[in-house]
């Protein structure tokens, strides 16, 4: 059994930890915020034996030592798992902006400044700074630069994929709520005036010949294809990781699920690309 991947992340209180782990997240990485350390080991031992490769822990050190020593279990974990540890550190100034503009209160806050509460914060996490593998500055960092930091950093060795979902649909039962972007192929001829092919759905071959058999057809595909060509790459260079593309006509059976598939296919093989098909509707009559 190949050992699993592990990232400890910790840093100072408004350094953008919550954030990180959500980059984690989107990259693939099993995710677990404010575990306990002497919950640590098992944790991950129970997750390698469920074949659970990437792991992301985010440590709490501030819960109290009857709750375990962070710093043993961090120096255990790299040990035993070879694990790496991310600090996020940020600006003072910064995170006193950060503080004030989402009015949270700092963990360290009592009568005195928000200064001295950063300062007891770092004095707290100083040991593992100096532990850390990777430290990331995120004082100057949008969500995306920081995701791509951290892809960087603990995911070169994969591509970082953009999940994109095509959803065939029926105008007639409501837009779906998730959509990115939406086509309307409503101006394609409607199978659904023929009788023999009224019963049938976009997956069958008749109905695919009869839509093929449209001129308006393969300029859209042609066309909507090169968009998504040019789409798809800027998306992920803004961090995106999930699209969802609606692809509607009247019931939601024939057009648009021929039309997705036929979409699907223009991209099937790429590299950076997850792709899934849905028919919300197919079921309805």
């Amino acid at each position: 059994m190949n050992p699993p991947h592990v990232v400890f992340v910790a840093g100072p209180s408004g350094a953008g930890q919550s954030q990180a782990m959500k980059s984690f997240e989107d990259l693939g990485f099993y995710c677990i915020e404010h575990l306990p350390p002497v919950m640590l080991d098992a944790a991950i031992d129970s997750l390698a034996q469920a074949g659970i490769r990437d792991i992301a822990i985010a440590i709490d050190v501030r819960a109290g030592r009857h709750l375990g020593d962070p710093f043993a279990a961090i120096d255990d974990g790299i040990r035993k798992h070879g694990a790496r540890l991310l600090f996020l550190d940020s600006q003072d100034g910064i995170l006193v902006r950060r503080f004030s503009t989402t009015r949270r209160r700092h963990p360290f806050y009592q009568a005195g400044s928000m200064r001295e509460a950063i300062a007891t914060d770092r004095r707290m996490l100083a040991p593992l700074r100096e532990r850390a593998a990777v430290v990331i500055d995120t004082s100057a960092l949008t969500h995306a630069a920081l995701k791509e930091r951290i892809a960087a950093a603990f995911a070169s060795e994969r591509p970082v994929r953009l999940s994109v979902t095509v959803v065939a649909f029926g105008f007639k039962y409501g837009l779906p709520t998730d959509l990115d972007l939406l086509f309307d192929v409503r101006f394609l001829r409607n199978p659904n005036y023929v009788a023999e092919l009224m019963p049938l759905t976009g997956d069958d071959a008749a109905v695919a010949a009869f839509i093929d058999d449209d001129a308006a057809l393969e300029p859209f595909l042609r066309k909507t294809a090169e968009l998504l060509a040019f789409l798809l790459p800027h998306y992920m260079v803004e961090g995106k990781t999930q699209l969802t593309v609606g692809i509607g006509c009247t019931g939601g059976r024939h057009r648009s699920v021929y039309v997705a598939r036929r979409l699907l296919q223009r991209f099937a093989g790429e590299p950076h690309l997850e792709l899934r098909f849905e028919a919300r509707d197919l079921g309805r009559s």
